[in-house]
């Protein structure tokens, strides 16, 4: 048994391939891209209509590789504006949590519920995604404070199906998509009716995600306490 490989070595020698490829190719998109709004303006009308698919999948692998996401909605709102941003935010958002929850589940499952296990505030986020599925990802989405990438791959190890994924992302995170891509969009005058929303909406969201964080904690209370009637009987018919 002293002999034997740990079990973690080729999982982790996975990870470690994609993060390479992932950094070498972010690298060369940094060196190779004029990362200012000027500059990428200009990539924008090189590219022409092939613009809004190369923004997807950069931002999708960004995701992927744990950007914050109200950057990418920015940069969306910025190069494209809201109207055209919005969509596009949501499907890099979409395409780049799939990519991540795949990811988790499937091509480095063992590597990735390792290093989600060392972290205890990952482990108790996969927990509460598996003991809710579809309601959990969507509660995710709206609530403030849950990291957007990190539910990505911790509902790739729980028991949540990747349509019910999908479709809890694309509905929780449109919202903030529009609300980040506006305020992208509107960085030159952040007084605007559209700016205005979409702080108004970012505001909304956090007074819902309070509200139902409440709620969890209730019903968690509530499920607590109904444990512990079931198991007084019990217990006191041992002694």
């Amino acid at each position: 048994m002293a002999g034997r490989p740990p079990r973690l070595t080729a999982p982790v020698a996975r990870v470690g391939v994609l993060a390479g490829l992932l950094v070498a190719l972010l690298a060369t998109l940094a060196f190779a891209v004029d990362v200012s709004a000027d500059g990428l303006r200009d990539e924008v009308d090189r590219a022409g209509a092939a613009a809004p698919v190369a923004f997807v999948l950069a931002g999708a692998l960004l995701t992927v590789c744990l950007f914050p996401g109200p950057l990418t909605a920015g940069a969306s709102g910025l190069l494209f504006g809201t109207a055209l941003g919005t969509p596009i935010t949501i499907v890099t958002f979409v395409l780049g949590g799939v990519l991540a929850f795949s990811l988790g589940r499937w091509w480095a499952h063992d590597a990735v519920a390792e290093l989600v296990a060392r972290n205890a505030r990952a482990t108790r986020v996969r927990e509460w995604i598996g003991a809710r599925g579809f309601l959990s990802v969507l509660y995710a989405r709206i609530a403030p404070g849950v990291p957007y990438n990190l539910v990505n791959y911790a509902a790739g190890l729980a028991p949540v199906t990747l349509r019910a994924f999908v479709a809890a992302t694309a509905l929780g995170c449109a919202p903030r998509a529009f609300a980040y891509t506006a305020l992208g969009g509107s960085l030159d005058d952040l007084t605007s009716p559209e700016a205005i929303v979409a702080v108004s909406v970012l505001a909304l969201m956090a007074v819902g995600g309070l509200l139902l964080a409440r709620r969890e904690a209730r019903l968690a209370a509530r499920r607590d306490r109904l444990a512990a009637d079931k198991s007084g009987p019990g217990d006191r018919s041992t002694v």
